[in-house]
């Protein structure tokens, strides 16, 4: 297995199947258009936007990014304090490194909702339609998964946007997981960009919930293995009951630990360990 092309266990027959109400495919069908259609006017929308000054674009992609995923028919619950620390947003200072779980290509939307910013993606979705250019003029910054001489060139664009302040999204598991067990190993090689432009880093943590009382994760929402998208995208629509948590943990300030391999490690412990305290308090409530 490559160091950079990690996987995971995750397959959608034995993770992605859905424990609660279904929508009937009248209401499923319009969710799945109105989710579309949103999309493909973020696409239209996005060189405009582009002319906007930072504030105006921020705040147009959050409304815009929460209405995608409540399009789809997904409920939104943000916890955690968003804010920079104090001094981080002074002119000339270092964008800030944010690094998230990754269970669905919902994620994009959602942490867009929170944290804006330049994502991290591989260079296939170039290629894609309607996502691709949209990716492109949204500043996405492409890493080819399958080249491992292209690792340090890609850490040092990220370095290089996040000297000029730029937010970068990251999804440091390198592949989706249910969000059912641990997750995957946090890869070190983004968080070595954070320290060589002395950016904070911003871990988040990613959690499905069905409608169930006893907080159960939720495997429709995964999109994981060789799952088609149109398969992932229906079963979301047709999903009642879903919501989509984003908990915003403490940031972890530049040159916290020794090394990007401790860096990585103590950003998936806060996660990790926030996934067991969510867990825990499910099973008390």
């Amino acid at each position: 297995m490559s160091a950079w092309l990690p996987t995971a266990p995750c397959t959608p027959h034995t993770c992605a199947g859905h424990d609660g109400p279904v929508r009937g495919a009248l209401p499923a069908t319009a969710l799945l258009l109105a989710g579309c259609t949103l999309v493909l006017v973020g696409a239209l929308c996005a060189a405009p936007v582009l002319l906007l000054g930072a504030g105006q674009r921020d705040r147009l992609i959050r409304w815009w990014a929460y209405a995608v995923v409540r399009a789809f028919g997904v409920r939104i619950q943000v916890t955690g304090d968003p804010a920079p620390t104090a001094g981080a947003d002074r002119a000339g200072a270092p964008g800030a490194l944010v690094v998230a779980n990754h269970i669905s290509w919902l994620d994009i939307p959602l942490v867009a909702a929170v944290f804006p910013g330049r994502m991290l993606a591989k260079s296939e979705i170039r290629g894609w339609p309607v996502l691709g250019p949209l990716a492109v003029l949204g500043g996405t910054l492409f890493v080819e998964r399958d080249r491992l001489r292209a690792l340090p060139t890609t850490v040092r664009t990220i370095a290089g946007a996040l000297r000029g302040g730029s937010r970068v999204v990251v999804f440091p598991e390198g592949s989706t997981w249910c969000g059912r067990g641990s997750g995957g190993r946090f890869r070190p090689a983004v968080f070595q960009a954070a320290i060589d432009a002395g950016a904070e880093v911003r871990p988040v943590r990613i959690t499905y919930r069905t409608a169930r009382t006893d907080g159960t994760a939720a495997g429709a929402a995964a999109f994981v293995g060789d799952d088609p998208l149109a398969a992932s995208l229906w079963r979301v629509v047709t999903a009642a009951g879903l919501t989509a948590e984003i908990r915003v943990l403490p940031p972890i300030p530049a040159g916290a630990r020794p090394g990007r391999r401790a860096l990585a490690r103590t950003a998936q412990t806060a996660v990790a360990s926030d996934t067991a305290n969510r867990s825990a308090e499910s099973v008390h409530h």
